[in-house]
């Protein structure tokens, strides 16, 4: 198993795993390494060695573990090498067919196998190199290190006169707590972009004045969170000075700007000193993948199926005011550029990707509303409750994570009480093929009809804030589920858990279409009734520009009827008459105990559950008479006694 984090992030342990050729010294490296001296008798593979941890200055233990490269041992090999945080390759340096078997197996066996961790190549028994011909460890392993990028560092040593054994776990260890992988771009020689962004991040918060530079208090602070040790006025001066120096715009009157805290990171980094960088990102809470520690993102973990995760009222409001900071020419809509901006300090843009890219209203020019901007954190808060926590988090909020967001009543709770609290609703969109569901979608996004037919083969949503009577305001989440899924969906006991309303859409002058539809409501209906999560369920009568099949209205009433739900809705997208068919389904969600469809067999369960509930009634009842009477009875006998 991998060394493993603490609940803080902080790293409990590393395990290092010592590969290469038979006879290259792994057993002794590791033994002197160990002992700090050089091994007489080394047994040909030696037990998991413990580095403890004070042995190095991160204080943090080391497990090395040494392995075999015998054929038969390939599957234990295997196995350690997945389960390492780094790995140790070794070859002789007095054996070069040993150097050209590292990329023509090991290195590219560590590919096959897929092995992301760093990698120090180690090159063993220095002292019995041929010293007649010279050769310069960048000419053996520049090559090997340009072809294969994913070499951290590479090193010789021997463990005879123990020169730089020590080194080899030191860099080992170094690569694990503080790889350079995530922070840098060794080609360009540039910070990588979820790094600038995380220090983006990190510059803001401290610059508690806003004016775009941080003054000597407000680095000497820095200074303190981060290292618990102040900046004396000379070295503020000198870090000023060699910022300046080399980036002019680093520096200002008012301070250290932006652009000068990124540079003396770049400068850390290039100078192998990538546990200063990596000591500010987590003292602000990142992780190895540069985004927030779980621990920092109190999500609601326990929960019922039918329980979903919304915004709190006070996370909406600190939205509404983040929408009009970065809406700079109040025309009501953020231009992608400017979500952008407002993403800066997140590891992406998360609305640049399915299923967020097209689920919001936007307008002709692909700018979002204020309404399209709500709504899409209310999806995502829907979906990925820790990941719009986050989100918050990285664009500003500074109120309690935990404030942020609430759990609804359950579905199962609601339908009790004949009324729900929730303020966002899930509506999955069943139908078949060329039903019209994708145009529904887009309607309800304000988007214009498309003749051009694109089946739905990903997640497709559209989020929107429907307005009421009275000025209420809810958000309505459409999913639409594709033909082919639904079965799939459905196989889940517990996939209508998640659901407020479920339609169903058929082309109403296919009677196919509205078959299949029929089909699937039914098979909706029964799972609902088998599982106990059964939902509100309406008809919409898609394409009412065309003529209707002949029957149609008379099967669709049939069938309404006999489960006990409104009328279909009818609507046609071209011609723009939707029939107020979204509020009606927000409507129809709002009232959760009606519209939910029963069938023959499901009504004549609930009919004997209700007989069966009424006979216990009745026989409690009898028997709560027959104590009372008991006990009046006791109590008259005892009067009559005493009295005779």
């Amino acid at each position: 198993m991998p060394g493993g984090n603490s609940a803080s992030g902080a790293r409990t342990g590393v395990r290092v795993v010592v590969a290469g050729d038979r006879l290259t010294g792994k057993s002794s490296l590791i033994a002197a390494a160990a002992a700090e001296s050089f091994p007489e008798n080394v047994p040909r593979i030696l037990r998991p060695t413990r580095l403890p941890a004070d042995f190095f200055p991160d204080r943090v233990p080391i497990t090395i573990i040494d392995t075999s490269s015998a054929l038969e041992s390939r599957g234990k090999l295997f196995e350690e090498l997945k389960g390492a945080d780094a790995v140790v390759l070794t070859y002789a340096c007095d054996q070069p067919l040993t150097i050209s078997h590292l990329s023509s197996f090991w290195l590219e066996e560590l590919r096959r196998l897929e092995i992301k961790v760093p990698i120090i190549v180690v090159g063993c028994k220095l002292d019995l190199r041929d010293e007649t011909q010279p050769v310069s460890l960048e000419q053996v392993m520049g090559p090997i290190m340009q072809r294969y990028r994913e070499i951290e560092t590479c090193i010789e040593c021997s463990a005879v006169t123990l020169m730089q054994v020590p080194d080899v776990f030191y860099y080992a260890q170094k690569a694990v707590l503080h790889p350079i992988n995530p922070l840098f771009d060794q080609e360009n020689q540039t910070l990588k972009p979820r790094c600038e962004r995380a220090l983006r991040r990190i510059f803001l918060l401290c610059d508690r004045d806003m004016d775009g530079a941080l003054n000597d208090a407000e680095l000497n602070d820095f200074q303190v969170k981060c290292f618990n040790a102040p900046l004396q006025p000379a070295e503020i001066v000198g870090v000023r000075r060699v910022v300046q120096e080399k980036k002019k715009e680093g520096v200002n009157d008012l301070g250290l700007t932006l652009e000068g805290f990124l540079f003396l990171h770049t400068l850390f980094i290039d100078k192998g000193r990538l546990e200063t960088t990596w000591a500010v990102l987590r003292k602000f809470g990142y992780d190895d993948e540069l985004k927030l520690r779980d621990d920092l993102l109190p999500v609601p973990s326990k929960h019922a199926p039918d329980q979903s995760i919304e915004l709190t009222i006070e996370a909406v409001e600190f939205l509404r005011g983040i929408f009009r900071l970065f809406d700079i020419d109040n025309h009501g809509a953020l231009r992608p550029a400017d979500l952008d901006e407002l993403f800066s300090t997140a590891p992406e843009n998360p609305w640049c990707k399915a299923p967020y890219r097209d689920a919001a209203e936007r307008t002709t020019q692909r700018n979002l509303t204020l309404k399209g901007f709500l709504s899409e954190w209310d999806l995502m808060t829907l979906l990925d409750p820790k990941g719009s926590l986050a989100n918050l988090i990285y664009v500003g909020y500074s109120g309690n994570p935990a404030s942020a967001l609430r759990v609804t009543r359950r579905r199962t709770v609601d339908r009790k009480k004949q009324q729900t609290e929730r303020n966002v609703f899930r509506c999955f969109v069943f139908g078949p093929k060329n039903a019209g569901k994708s145009a529904l979608l887009n309607s309800f996004l304000e988007r214009p009809f498309s003749a051009i037919h694109n089946p739905t083969m990903a997640e497709h949503y559209a989020a929107n804030v429907v307005d009421q009577h009275g000025g209420n305001k809810k958000t309505l989440i459409l999913q639409e589920i594709p033909e082919d899924e639904a079965k799939k969906i459905l196989s889940n006991k517990e996939s209508l858990a998640a659901c407020d309303i479920a339609i169903f859409v058929y082309d109403s002058s296919n009677e196919y279409s509205w078959k299949r539809s029929c089909e699937v409501l039914v098979e909706v209906t029964r799972r609902g009734e088998e599982s106990g999560y059964g939902v509100p369920c309406l008809l919409v009568a898609a394409k009412d520009d065309l003529d209707p099949y002949p029957m149609a209205v008379q099967d669709s009433l049939a069938v309404c009827q006999e489960l006990g739900i409104e009328a279909p809705i009818p609507v046609s997208v071209i011609l723009g008459e939707t029939n107020n068919v979204f509020c009606r389904i927000l409507s129809a969600a709002e009232r959760p105990h009606l519209n939910i469809p029963e069938t023959e067999a499901g009504r004549k369960r609930k009919y004997f559950r209700q007989l069966v509930s009424h006979s216990l009634l009745f026989l409690s009842v009898g028997a709560a008479f027959t104590v009372v009477g008991v006990a009046a009875f006791r109590a008259y006998n005892a009067r009559k006694n005493s009295s005779t």
